[in-house]
Formats: C-alpha cells, sequence, structure tokens
C-alpha cells in the first residue's frame, strides 16, 4: 500500500488555498493535512502537523517565504519545501535554493504542475517548472555573463579545470566550443564531464547549473 503524502498549504490568497485543496485531495494517496494564511507559525504548524511536504507562498504576510525557510534552516527542516511565486527571478531562486527548498513553482503554472511536483519532491528528488528552468537557462546563457570568483567546498575535491568546466556547461557551451576555448580535446572534455557528474553526485547538465548557481560560479 502507498505511503499517504501529507500536504500544508501555506498562501495568503483563500481562494488559491482551497483550489489547490480540492485539486490534491482528489490524488488517492494526498492529504492536505492544514493550512495556513500567514508565516509566522509554520514550522510548529507542519511540525505539529507530521508534515511531508509544505506548499509555501513566497509573499507570505508577517513573515514572508524567504524568513520562512531561513527559519527551517535554523531549526532543521520538519519537512520539504515547494516554493510558489508570482516571480521567475533569478536572485529569488539561488536564494531559495540555497536555504534548501526542494522545488520552485511559478504560480501561473501551478495549477497543472503541482501534483507532478509533490510526487517528484516525495521520492527526494528537486522539482522546477519549465518556466523556472527557462529562467535559470536564460539567465546563464547571456552574452557576456558575469563570472563570480569564489571558492568551492573542499568537501567536492574538485580541480581548477572541473571548476571551468562546470561553469561553462552551465553557460551552455557545447563540448565542442569547450575544447576550443580551454584547447583540450573533446574527449577530455567528456571525461572531465564524467567526473564531475560522479564527484557531485549529479545526474544531468540541470544539476549543474544548480551548482553553479548555489556556489556563485554564475551570476545575473
Amino acid at each position: 500500500m502507498e505511503k499517504t503524502i501529507r500536504i500544508h498549504l501555506a498562501d495568503d490568497h483563500k481562494v488559491l488555498i482551497d483550489g489547490m485543496r480540492t485539486l490534491l485531495n482528489s490524488i488517492p494517496k494526498f492529504n492536505v493535512v492544514g493550512y495556513s494564511l500567514k508565516g509566522t507559525t509554520l514550522f510548529e504548524e507542519v511540525t505539529n502537523n507530521a508534515t511531508d511536504i509544505l506548499v509555501l507562498d513566497i509573499s507570505m504576510p508577517e513573515k514572508d517565504g524567504i524568513e520562512v525557510l531561513k527559519e527551517f534552516s535554523k531549526k532543521g527542516f520538519p519537512c520539504k519545501v515547494i516554493v510558489l511565486s508570482t516571480y521567475d527571478d533569478l536572485k529569488i531562486i539561488q536564494e531559495v535554493m540555497k536555504l534548501g527548498a526542494s522545488g520552485y513553482l511559478s504560480k501561473q503554472c501551478a495549477g497543472e504542475s503541482i501534483v507532478e511536483a509533490i510526487q517528484v519532491v516525495s521520492t527526494g528528488e528537486e522539482y522546477f517548472s519549465n518556466q523556472v528552468r527557462e529562467t535559470i537557462f536564460d539567465s546563464a546563457t547571456k552574452k557576456n555573463p558575469k563570472l563570480n570568483q569564489t571558492t568551492i567546498s573542499p568537501e567536492y575535491q574538485l580541480t581548477g579545470r572541473e571548476i571551468e568546466i562546470i561553469t561553462l556547461i552551465a553557460l551552455e557551451y557545447s563540448g565542442k566550443e569547450i575544447s576550443e576555448k580551454l584547447f583540450i580535446s573533446s574527449n577530455t572534455v567528456e571525461t572531465h564531464r564524467k567526473k564531475i557528474l560522479k564527484k557531485l553526485n549529479a545526474k544531468n547538465t540541470i544539476s549543474l547549473v544548480k551548482f553553479a548557481l548555489k556556489n556563485n560560479l554564475i551570476k545575473s
């Protein structure tokens, strides 16, 4: 028997909450166990309700979504968090990712994506809507991106060359373009790419983009 996923909704618009609650409770293994119209007591509410996933509006009154995530990060996450936002702003996406959110959805597509997002996040994966992915890639592929000098944590055991390659992959350079830029063969680029994916326990290019964003290798 499949485990029920206990969901808490946090948004200052009751109409939106009612719509999401009706939709989510129609899914057999979903159970909306509570909702909040402000962020001040969210930590206690999701903890007391043994919540699995919190769907969190970024623009909550009294304590906004960023402040809620900071509180969760400080106290220890009582559940996984999917952020809802009207804004597909790269800086907000970066901050949300750094603070430990498991997903980020544009409100414009929440109705069609929220079920999939909860299903994906409940398995331990991260979820970003197509609009958010496009924002990440659009920002990463500007003609003259600013590259930020940063120190990657030693725990990743990345070489300087691997950091260069991660950055270029995140900027959507092809293997051939990377080889020409760094004066190495395409085979060497592919070897580096495989090693990087293994070191970071990453599955694909979007994972490398997220790593680059989290570690300030790219900025808008």
